[in-house]
Formats: structure tokens, sequence, C-alpha cells
């Protein structure tokens, strides 16, 4: 990874107030951007965000930069992350940022950019807008300031295109589905997509005040909509994260649908339909179910790290159209450029209607191996992970699994935790190897 002071895996993410998420520090950054990508062309830039009450503050920031770099910013309100990626396409926008800290608490904010192409931003531009951070703040001739517009049709554009990556042939009618929207940016669009492809909509968490964007509901939290499901008798229900790019499933059972599992039910549907092209690839967390379920199926699968960029860089290095996070950012880059959740998810329902199989069905071709995770607080001093106690205690565990199972040790890309991971085949088993673990990283 370079050596970038402000940009992490995920764009600029922490907690609003302190640095870098301050009104001074986003006025500059929309500066340094402008700076930078007005070398470039159009002039115009695309400013989208969940529904953080911090929103608005940073969003004001960020066009002052900009207009003051001689770029004018056009604002959609509140979106989901993939749909200011697809907009900034469609637009012919210099690039697309995006006011969200995903699947966080309300406290939290960040910025993602996209480029021109509806991509993240290449590293040398990220580098460049770092560089321009460290100059004075400067301001064009008045004739050249920015201006500011609102794009407002923005939802209605988005809805029309995910539901364009549904078959036409094909409706959703007599699928009754519950909807959890996090309380965040998908709020007003999931529910009116499954409803115009005809299905009966329960949509819950669509409420958001500023501050209940993830809060005990969505992607992160799937009791409420476990309950809802089997109290409305629902036919399956979705959960999207705080900005839409993640999703998690739950069956007419009320049980679980995870990233892994969605990616096999694409994958398979995809080989059927004689559509799949080349493997798919997963990350160091994709469970070992997963893999076994695609070799039986004769699908190539790859891991990469974790973390979306990991998997889209992986996915571009094999000339692979399809991969997913086990958390449920899925990327289908035969139908965007970036993890959709709302976009997945119709994936899946296409798998369901055409096959008239319930998602309970479609997943009992992959058996999931039990996966333990712990997560340790530290101080984010020193590296736990390199210490001798706790890699011999991780080699005697790989040695109990003997090659039946998996260990992984890795700090978090977004909060001071190392993870503790482990997998095997006997879920007692798992808990006690992974706890520890766990017990000798907080020694450390």
């Amino acid at each position: 990874m370079s050596n970038r002071k402000y940009f992490g895996t995920d764009g600029i993410r922490g907690k609003v107030g302190e640095a870098p998420i301050t009104p001074d520090f986003v006025l500059k950054l929309g500066w340094a951007a402008g700076k930078v990508l007005a070398r470039h062309g159009s002039r115009k830039v695309l400013i989208g965000k969940d529904t953080r009450i911090s929103g608005y503050m940073l969003e004001s920031a960020l066009e002052a930069g900009l207009a003051a770099a001689g770029l004018s910013a056009a604002f959609t309100g509140p979106m989901p992350t993939p749909a200011i990626a697809y907009l900034t396409r469609t637009f012919r926008a210099e690039a697309g940022i995006v006011i969200s800290a995903s699947h966080n608490p309300f406290d939290d904010n960040g910025i993602k950019f996209f480029s021109a192409e509806g991509t993240k931003l290449p590293d040398e531009v990220e580098e460049a807008i770092e560089l321009e951070m460290e100059k004075p703040l400067t301001c064009v001739e008045s004739a050249e300031l920015g201006r500011a517009s609102r794009i407002v049709d923005a939802a209605g554009r988005y809805i029309e295109f995910c539901k364009g990556t549904f078959p036409s042939e094909l409706s959703l009618n007599g699928l009754k589905i519950v909807v959890d929207c996090a309380n965040g940016a998908t709020y007003h669009i999931a529910p009116n997509v499954l409803r115009e492809l005809g299905a009966t909509v329960i949509a819950i968490a669509t409420q958001p005040d500023g501050m209940n964007i993830n809060k005990e509901c969505g992607a992160t939290d799937l009791r409420m909509l476990q309950q809802r499901v089997l109290a409305e008798k629902a036919d399956l229900g979705l959960a999207y994260d705080g900005d839409g790019d993640r999703i998690m499933m739950v069956d007419h059972l009320g049980e679980k649908v995870d990233g892994d599992q969605i990616l096999y039910i694409i994958a398979r549907e995809g080989l059927r339909q004689g559509q799949l092209r080349g493997g798919v690839v997963g990350t160091l967390m994709s469970n070992m179910g997963l893999e076994l379920a695609l070799k039986q199926l004769g699908i190539p699968f790859a891991r990469a790290k974790v973390g979306d960029r990991y998997v889209l860089e992986k996915m571009q290095e094999k000339k692979w159209r399809l991969g997913a996070e086990n958390s449920g950012h899925v990327i289908l880059l035969d139908k965007t450029t970036t993890g959709d959740g709302i976009v997945a998810s119709l994936q899946v329902l296409t798998a369901i209607v055409r096959n008239h199989m319930s998602l309970h069905d479609l997943c009992s071709g992959m058996k999931m191996l039990p996966q333990v995770l712990v997560n340790v607080r530290f101080s984010g001093e020193g590296d736990p992970l390199e210490d001798d106690a706790v890699k011999s205690v991780t080699a005697e565990v790989e040695k109990t699994l003997a090659g039946r199972g998996r260990v992984l040790l890795r700090k978090s890309g977004t909060e001071p935790l190392i993870r503790v991971m482990v997998e095997g085949e006997n879920e007692a088993q798992v808990t006690e190897l992974a706890h520890r673990i766990a017990e000798q990283v907080k020694a450390v």
C-alpha cells in the first residue's frame, strides 16, 4: 500500500468533528480534489450522501472547496453509493463524491471518490490530491468560480437502472418480500424497485432521522428483519446497509443468507444460463463451504485480501466478472462498476423466479462450515500479529485442525481491532480454538 496520509482502502473515514472529518479539512479536501480534477476537463462533480445528519455540513464544505477551485457541484441528495458511481458515468461528470461511512454508526462519516468511469479513483489521483492538500488554499477569479445545482430526478434514474438488470420477461408477482433499508440511503429506492417489478413489499427501517442509520437494523443487524419475515410469513427478507453497497438476506425460515451464499447462488445461476465467464473471487474470510461448493460445480475460485477494493483488483487481474465478500459486498462487473446491494439482490431474485425455488432451497447446494470470528480491541501500538506467543498458539491451532479448517488473523482496515477467525467442521471445537488465540492476542 502506498504511504497515503488520509486515504484508506475505502476513502477517508472517521468520527465527525475529529480530524480528518471536520468542516475545515473537508473544505480543503474539496479544493484539493478540485485542483487535481480540474486538469481533466468537464468541471462538474456529483455529490451524493447517505442519511447521516453530518451529511449536510460536509456537502456544503465540499461544495465550497470545489467552487474555490473552479468546479461545479451537482447534488443528488441521499443516494446509495453505487448510484453515485452510476450517475457519475451517465452525467459524464469529472468525478463523483459520496459522503458516507457505509455500515458504521451515525457519528462516523467519510468521503469516497469515484472516477468519471464510476470506479474508485486511481492511486496516483489520490496521491495528487494529498499533495495538493499541503499547499495553501487559493481561490480562482470570480468569473471562474464553480456553481451548485441539484439533480432532481436522481432517484428515478437509478431505479430504472436497477430494474434494467432484472430480466424483462420475468416479474416478482406473487413474492412477498420484507425490505430493511437500515434507515439509510436505499430507503426511497429499494422498496420502489421491488414494487415496480411486481413484488408485495413490506418496508422497514425507512424512516431516517439522521441518527438512526444502521441502528439495530440493516445488513449488520438482521434480528428485526428475521422477526418480521416470520411474522409476515414472507418469502424472504432483504437487508441493505446504510449506503446500499451491501446486501444480506433472510430466507422464509428466518435463517441468515450471507454474501458467500449469495455469491454461490449468482455463480450457479450464471453457469446454468451459460453467462458465467471465468471464475469467482471471494476473500480470505469467505467460507470454506463456498470454495468446496464451487469446486463441485467446476467453477474456479480465488481469494483476495479483505476489502471490496481488493476483490475488484483480483477480478480485473483475472478478467472475471463476479466477486463478493461474506459481509455482503457483491460486485457484478457485467452489470455495474462497483458493489451494489440492490442489483445483487435482483440477481438472486432472478434465480428464485426462474427456478421456482425458495431462497432456502437455492442455498442448499452449499454447506457452510462453522466459522467463528472474535474481535480483539488493541491500542494500535505495536503489532500483536508479530508476537511469538501469538504465532505459536496459531501454529498449534492449525495443527489441531489438520487441514480440515482454516485460521486467519488480520487487522481491521477501519477500526483498531484484530480479527481472529477460525473455521472447521465442528462448531464447539472451532469456538474454543478461536477464543484460545484471542486470549493470547489480548495478553499481548
